[in-house]
């Protein structure tokens, strides 16, 4: 088999999450200076609670990238994009409201990039729209974030116009606007969401479903060049997870988990590495690579049992909240790392 490990549709959503996450940060970037500049109490609460979301949502991108399994670089009109704001935002060129305006674009730009990745995960595969489920809540906060910031836009633009105070009713609507909005979506997201701060049983948990869904994507198909596909994302996810979990999980759970069952998750991830490399070189229609890929299968389901039952309740009950927090990005980060090395 031809392992292509990143087709041009995987490549092309990794690409449009790294242009995100730099559009977050820009955003993030904006309402620190507004918060700055701001002497307004109302304005400045608003800007002050759309920044701590922001910041939370950042976490929320990185995860859904990670999970997602393809790291790559935002595009150039991207990276053009930020400097040219950068350089408004920070210059005298513009008033206050006109910066706001600016702002309330990429608000709209970062809802819909969100939307446009979760139209194009129901093309590509089930194992997509896994991955980037974190993201419904990114969508949610950017949505209500518009409709807050028109209400600003309100505010700021009749004062520069006319020198007076607008009418205050603004602020009842803005918030009829977001329950309305929430009253729709509301039941797969919430605005009090904390995907950022996952934990290394959600992590590990996220990574077997996702597994379990590129499985059932290649039991499902005859089309070679799908099975391709679909496989080059296993193997890389499964080669990632495991080299991650060696580095970081194992070694910290060994002392309380016990050598033997530890040693036992090492070497039954030993012999799925095998089994994947003879695969690699299969026929993906051969009788032989469908029989593997049930082998390989069950050796999945196996490990992930032992993981999340024994393994995640011995790290409960001897891993506060915090460090298993902490376990969590530690190990986020090396899958980061080892993707970015593929």
């Amino acid at each position: 088999m031809v392992l292509t490990l990143n087709d041009t549709k995987r490549t092309a959503i990794a690409e449009k999450l790294a242009d995100i996450c730099a559009v977050q940060n820009l955003i993030i970037e904006n309402e620190n200076e507004f918060l700055r500049v701001c002497d307004d109490s109302e304005i400045h609460d608003r800007f002050q609670r759309m920044l701590a979301d922001d910041k939370k949502n950042i976490g929320v991108i990185e995860t859904v990238i990670t999970q997602y399994g393809i790291q790559e670089q935002p595009t150039e009109k991207t990276q053009e994009l930020v400097q040219k704001t950068q350089e408004l935002m920070k210059g005298s060129k513009l008033s206050f409201y006109e910066k706001v305006v600016q702002h309330e674009l990429l608000k709209h730009a970062q809802f819909m990039a969100g939307v446009v990745v979760h139209k194009a995960a129901q093309v590509v595969g089930a194992d997509v729209e896994v991955a980037i489920t974190p993201l419904n809540t990114f969508n949610f906060e950017s949505r209500a974030h518009q409709e807050q910031l028109k209400g600003v836009l309100e505010v700021l633009g009749t004062r520069e116009l006319t020198g007076h105070e607008p009418d205050q009713s603004v602020w009842a609507r803005v918030q009829d606007a977001i329950s309305a909005f929430s009253g729709v979506v509301g039941s797969a997201v919430t605005q009090n969401s904390n995907s950022s701060d996952m934990n290394i049983q959600e992590i590990i948990f996220a990574d077997h479903r996702k597994v379990d869904t590129l499985f059932m994507q290649i039991e499902k198909t005859d089309d070679a060049q799908k099975i391709q596909e679909y496989f080059g994302q296993l193997y890389k996810d499964l080669s990632v997870h495991s080299e991650a979990e060696e580095q970081i999980v194992y070694p910290t759970v060994r002392p309380f988990y016990g050598n033997e069952d530890t040693q036992e998750l090492y070497d039954e991830q030993a012999e799925l590495k095998v089994l994947l490399e003879k695969m690699k070189a299969m026929d993906a229609n051969a009788p032989e690579f469908k029989a593997c890929l049930k082998q390989a299968k069950e050796m999945v389901r196996d490990h992930t049992r032992q993981e999340e039952s024994t393994m995640f309740a011995a790290i409960g009950k001897n891993c506060s909240k915090e460090e298993q927090e902490q376990l969590g990005s530690r190990f986020k980060e090396a899958k980061k790392q080892l993707q970015i090395k593929m």
